[in-house]
């Protein structure tokens, strides 16, 4: 993600009392404008950069097994991933955790240029910078060589850090509504890590990395067929709780974690007749007895000094703390279709095209495009079907990933297409919800023309708006970047804003940046499967980018955009492999 030159400043101005009312007020001072940056320190502190990885200091560390790609359990096709039934499921052990974690927050390479090196891990990150945190809560489970309890997950190492150790009979009872071997999966974010670098608008970035986060982890699971659904009836506290980041103790003046989510992992296989239908929540009594137990280790320090603390993402995090809500529920599909004897993940069916593993380990942001690379209608139209979450489903028998999604989608895709052969240069719009083109319709300039794309695959609703060359305004409403208009089409995330967070609450605002996220998670997998690249931009002009289409007041805003094309490879820089420090050499 860019890089931004904004204004100092570090307090926050009074807000109303009301959360949604004190969420706006964040989201609006925190906008770009071609006269105005959001506010940050206006410079690096290059000696207090926070360090890329949290240990805790006295828990002890599991390492897990590093793994080649040719063993077992074997990577799947990238696409049978998304045929349901296609890849059967690997038994919860060491071994399939740490292809879990390997696809889902590890390391994916090290970047070196003169003295320098850096890490790349499968999950992108806003400037690389790295927020988020990942946590399981195991059981005992049979042949995993484990104590129940919560773990941290270490990426540099590999390994988990036993935080907290869980009596047995109380995480399964914990467990008890899910299929038998499940288990739980957290995201934190430690906001000081953005903050540093992005300022008061580092609020926004870290929730994006927990969508990012969250794709990155749900296709981690559908590589060794496991399923996956967000728990987002879990209120904040009772996250917090369970994850340990409500110890202050245990951070003493370590950066804090923010608790965001929760997920629970399962086997396909394990689904009982009777269990038709799962709770998406916890019993949070059960969670504070756990929170009793025994805890292990104390958070490292990640920069010796904080300079300016940005109080207005404090109130923000705060103003976005889900409350109890409901209990939501999902139906699990009754029948899982049969296996396709031409997908299993064997070595024999590795070569259907790409692997999923090795789709995911070379992902990168592309640095820049080189303004020539176009792509075909129907890799453009492939790639648009792919992020339609079929909202009209049931969640669990929705495509993954967009089955970890609770939710009915409510991000929309504003796009400049540049070099797509067939696609006449201009503006469109990718309509998410087909029940929602009447809303987005009125929302915005009543002049747009609404047309469907020619040769448009039945079904996807991608509109025609704005005929011409779009390129040197997706420069100009993307901080002057050019990768925005150098690509073969570059996009912008329009979330349902306003109505939304009235209707729902403050703390579906994050929701909608973790939407984005996850959106943005698939298109760069795709971008890599098709042969080209991507990268996210964090830097735009907001209110700019609403005028292109006439967007009224706060109808619908602008929270991430995206491009894609034909990458620059630097070649000063040097690429090495993710986890060679830790092998022997010889």
């Amino acid at each position: 993600m860019s890089t931004e030159n904004p204004i100092p400043s570090a307090k926050s101005e009074a807000a109303s009392t009301d959360p949604a009312d004190r969420i706006i007020h964040y989201h609006i001072r925190t906008k770009h404008q071609f006269n105005r940056y959001a506010r940050s320190s206006g410079f690096l502190d290059w000696a207090n950069q926070p360090d890329p990885f949290r240990r805790f200091e006295g828990a002890q560390l599991i390492p897990l097994p590093l793994l080649k790609p040719d063993e077992a359990p074997l990577s799947p096709a990238y696409r049978a991933m998304y045929e349901q039934g296609a890849v059967p499921s690997q038994p919860v052990s060491l071994r399939s955790l740490s292809r879990f974690f390997e696809f889902a927050l590890a390391l994916s390479a090290w970047k070196k240029a003169g003295e320098s090196e850096w890490a790349l891990r499968s999950n992108p990150s806003s400037g690389n910078l790295h927020p988020t945190e990942g946590y399981v809560v195991i059981p005992k489970i049979d042949g995993l060589d484990l104590k129940p309890g919560l773990y941290h997950y270490a990426p540099k190492e590999h390994g988990l850090e036993w935080r907290a150790e869980f009596p047995a009979e109380q995480v399964a009872r914990l467990l008890a509504p899910f299929p038998a071997d499940a288990f739980l999966f957290g995201l934190t974010s430690i906001h000081w890590r953005e903050a540093w670098k992005y300022g008061e608008r580092a609020f926004r970035y870290c929730n994006h990395d927990v969508g990012h986060a969250i794709g990155s982890t749900r296709i981690a699971a559908a590589t060794l067929g496991w399923d996956m659904a967000l728990l987002d009836g879990v209120d904040s506290d009772t996250v917090a709780r369970l994850l340990g980041t409500d110890r202050k103790d245990d951070f003493d003046e370590a950066e804090p974690e923010h608790p965001d989510c929760l997920a629970v992992v399962w086997l396909p296989g394990n689904v009982k007749r009777e269990h038709s239908e799962m709770l998406l929540c916890l019993d949070t009594a059960i969670v504070k007895a756990l929170a009793c137990g025994i805890w292990n280790g104390k958070a490292n320090r990640l920069s010796l000094e904080h300079g300016v603390h940005w109080d207005i993402i404090d109130e923000a995090a705060n103003a976005s703390w889900k409350p109890q809500t409901d209990r939501p529920m999902s139906t699990l599909p009754a029948i899982r279709l049969a296996f396709s004897n031409t997908l299993h993940a064997s070595r024999e069916t590795n070569n259907v095209g790409p692997s999923a593993g090795h789709i995911i380990r070379q992902r990168r942001s592309a640095v820049s495009f080189d303004g020539k690379t176009s792509i075909s209608a129907s890799t453009f139209f492939h790639m648009m079907q792919r992020v339609m979450p079929r909202g009209e489903r049931p969640q669990l028998e929705r495509p993954m990933p967009w089955d970890v999604w609770p939710y009915d989608p409510a991000i929309h895709l504003l796009i400049f297409v540049h070099r797509v052969d067939g696609l006449t240069p201009g503006l469109y719009c990718l309509v998410r919800d087909p029940k929602k083109v009447t809303f987005i319709q009125q929302a915005v300039n009543p002049e747009l023309t609404w047309t469907l794309a020619p040769e448009c695959p039945d079904g996807l609703p991608l509109y025609w708006l704005l005929e011409g060359d779009a390129r040197k305004l997706a420069v100009q409403v993307s901080c002057h970047q050019d990768i925005a208009g150098d690509s073969a089409f570059s996009f912008g995330m329009l979330a349902e804003f306003e109505g939304t967070l009235r209707e729902r609450g403050a703390w579906w605002y994050p929701r909608m940046f973790w939407e984005a996220g996850l959106l943005g998670q698939v298109l760069y997998l795709e971008s890599e499967a098709a042969g080209v690249r991507a990268t996210g931009i964090g830097c735009f002009f907001d209110d700019p980018v609403h005028e292109i289409i006439g967007v009224k007041e706060l109808a619908m805003q602008s929270l991430y955009h995206f491009t894609i094309g034909g990458p620059v490879e630097d070649r000063r820089l040097q690429m090495l492999p993710p986890y060679d420090h830790l092998r022997p050499h010889l």
